[in-house]
């Protein structure tokens, strides 16, 4: 019996992996362009590290954590989200001592025990930006500029930012009784999770997918009628910087986020056409969460975008920007000539040429057809007669048209990839003078 991979982790084969890659290389340019480098966090961390930053009353915590007990008797979780641990990094090796404001990126996979869905697996994966060391209302604009310029950077054009202000210690604990009341109200219509919560965490009622909670919700008290004059002069100073940078976004009073220790500015990404999980990512501040894992009093503010999420959004144009085929096919006729194309294609590949190895051992016909499927537009064939001439023949596989003896073993790579973009239509006079030098 073959054994299959776990339900909910899957595999990235070749093909999809390139579009994991070009994905990774657009966010690391644009991260290079704001500022932020890079911090890579560990997959495995003390359960405890989510239990205090997450919030023991939210569903990833109560429910949905992969967690073990370790030999020694430690408790230790595969990694939900990636705030914590880069916050638990921050403390551990005290970073604000070395730089008052840090500004992180990071990627990797993430876990959590719930059903599979589209674009959301038990290991799913997600690129995220942190800064801490400031407060003001001009990092959080900033921050989602980063946000909306990653998006564009990365092909996905139909998206919405929505946006919110969650008080802070001040103004919620009113906010959170008055939804706490309003649910009381309604007990009998709550689905048995959002009954629960009402004592223990009231705020939660907001982000519950039951259709029958979500729409009583929508007719809950909402923060904005709750903020404190600090919380409200912020929010309207993030959304005036938003405003002259003409980043757009739609105001969502009832956004409260999935992790406790959000305050202040929140936002979350949806896409087009992911369908009802059209959810791609989001974000907000966390001002006291370093305090509540042992360091200084450090403000905070970032986001995560599920990658899988964002995959599914790209357009089909994306798969014509990656060039997944190579740039040419070596067919080598014969042991010897083997020999010399191992030698030229070491050469060429190290000098930036992208290059496939066809096997002597296997017909000209047959390495014709694996270099079709590979998708090169050239082959270039070394039998006795090219050998001899020290040139390699050149057939064009769109045109269906050979070009004997024409690209000279000693030609550089970029005297390669000039002759054959010289064989089109227009330059093929050129490209037969080329070719005639080698001779």
């Amino acid at each position: 019996m073959k054994i299959a991979s776990v339900k909910g982790f899957h595999d990235v084969l070749p093909g999809d992996s390139a579009r994991w890659a070009w994905l990774e290389t657009r966010a690391r340019d644009l991260f290079a362009r704001y500022h932020f480098a890079e911090i890579r966090i560990p997959i495995v961390e003390r359960t405890e590290l989510f239990a205090r930053s997450i919030g023991d009353t939210t569903d990833i915590v109560e429910k949905e954590m992969y967690s073990f007990v370790d030999r020694d008797g430690t408790s230790l979780t595969l990694r939900p989200e990636g705030t914590a641990g880069v916050v638990r990094a921050y403390v551990e090796h005290a970073l604000w001592q070395k730089e008052p404001v840090s500004k992180l990126f990071y990627f990797g996979p993430m876990f959590r025990r719930e059903r599979p869905q589209k674009g959301r697996l038990r290991q799913f994966h997600q690129m995220g930006a942190e800064v801490l060391g400031r407060d003001d209302p001009a990092i959080d604009a900033e921050v989602l500029m980063l946000l909306h310029d990653l998006l564009l950077a990365c092909e996905i054009h139909h998206f919405t930012i929505e946006l919110n202000s969650l008080g802070d210690a001040n103004c919620r604990p009113a906010y959170r009784e008055a939804v706490r009341a309003y649910g009381e109200t309604h007990r009998s219509q709550l689905c048995d999770n959002c009954q629960r919560r009402l004592e223990r965490n009231p705020l939660r009622l907001l982000d519950c997918k039951v259709p029958t909670c979500a729409a009583l919700m929508a007719q809950a008290p909402v923060m904005e009628a709750f903020w404190c004059s600090s919380c409200r002069e912020h929010f309207a100073a993030v959304r005036q910087a938003l405003d002259h940078a003409r980043i757009p976004y739609v105001l969502a009073p009832r956004i409260v986020r999935g992790l406790d220790y959000y305050v202040r500015t929140a936002f979350e990404v949806k896409a087009e056409g992911l369908g009802a999980q059209n959810a791609v990512g989001g974000g907000g501040r966390y001002d006291g969460l370093v305090k509540s894992l042992d360091g200084p009093d450090v403000p905070g503010i970032g986001f995560a975008l599920g990658v899988e999420r964002m995959l599914l959004a790209l357009g089909i144009a994306v798969d014509e920007q990656l060039a997944l085929a190579p740039e040419i096919f070596l067919a080598p006729l014969g042991a010897e000539s083997e020999a010399h194309v191992l030698v030229l294609a070491h050469r060429w590949r190290n000098e930036g040429l992208k290059v496939e190895l066809g096997a002597a051992a296997r017909s000209l016909k047959s390495q014709m057809r694996q270099a079709d499927k590979s998708g090169a537009p050239f082959v270039l064939i070394v039998g006795e007669a090219e050998l001899e001439s020290r040139a390699a023949t050149v057939r064009d596989m769109l045109r269906k048209r050979d070009y004997p003896r024409a690209v000279a073993f000693d030609w550089s790579a970029g005297q390669v990839r000039q002759y054959l973009a010289s064989l089109g239509e227009v330059a093929t006079p050129q490209g037969h003078a080329l070719a005639e030098r080698t001779r």
